[in-house]
């Protein structure tokens, strides 16, 4: 029992190597695309034809169906990617650094979503594109600490160095995501409150509830497929003067 159960952590630990990680990353991709695009033409399906229209927003509450999962995602990515950040830095895992520069675009691009989309449900709800609401500015720091992330590596020459000044930005940062969370409790804020908790049941109708669950999985997939995309790219690149990327190049060519 010992022998197997050794034998599977040694599994487990041999894709922490970028060379055993990169194939088994790309026979993931087109399973997590198929799953992005079938939680998605489901979400889509329920959030417009079969959730029913809001009694006080009218049709315009539908923007909520993108708007909320893309926020969810938005900050669980950012602790996914200071958490790798964070194991390459202290183990100095080579992996985890990559997978962490991977992430950071797709997490920007959830942020921006969220800002944008919030933007458009906004102006018909409050009357304005944008009011620095707690909720609203602490999201915009959190794009920025995304594009912080992003500048900081590309400034830096160094592979290793930009690696670990990028851990140390996107640990600091951290702080931001509870702060987000939690902005509409701790202050007086314009935002509404969470309608979908962990300790209470949610206070929208089921339609509604399955139609933003559907589009969550979908971006979660979506973020997965695109993460192992561009880490076997990051791979080939800081990998390109190994022999398993050269024989790699080989079998291309």
């Amino acid at each position: 029992m010992n022998d197997l159960t050794n034998k599977s952590w040694l599994n487990w630990f041999r894709l922490a190597s970028p060379s055993a990680f990169y194939p088994v990353a790309g026979r993931l991709i087109p399973f997590f695309w198929i799953l992005s695009i079938a939680f998605g033409l489901a979400g889509l399906w329920v959030s417009f034809f079969v959730a029913p229209v809001d009694a006080v927003q009218g049709q315009g509450y539908r923007i909520i169906f993108v708007h909320v999962p893309v926020s969810w995602m938005s900050m669980f990515l950012y602790i996914v990617m200071a958490g790798w950040a964070g194991i390459g830095l202290v183990f100095n895992t080579r992996l985890s650094a990559m997978m962490a520069q991977a992430i950071a675009p797709i997490g920007a691009v959830m942020a921006f979503l969220s800002l944008w989309t919030g933007a458009f449900w906004g102006k018909p709800m409050w009357g304005a594109w944008w009011v620095w609401d707690a909720r609203l500015t602490s999201e915009l720091i959190l794009f920025f600490l995304y594009l912080g992330f992003i500048a900081l590596q590309a400034s830096i020459d160094q592979v290793r160095r930009a690696d670990k000044a990028g851990a140390i930005l996107a640990l600091v940062g951290v702080v931001n995501v509870p702060i987000i969370y939690f902005s509409v409790k701790w202050w007086n804020t314009l935002h509404q409150g969470a309608s979908v908790s962990m300790s209470k049941a949610p206070s929208m109708a089921q339609t509604m509830l399955w139609g933003m669950l559907l589009m969550a999985l979908c971006f979660w997939m979506y973020a997965i497929a695109v993460t192992l995309m561009r880490v076997r790219v990051i791979i080939l690149e800081r990998e390109t003067h190994t022999d398993w990327v050269k024989q790699l190049e080989e079998v291309r060519s």
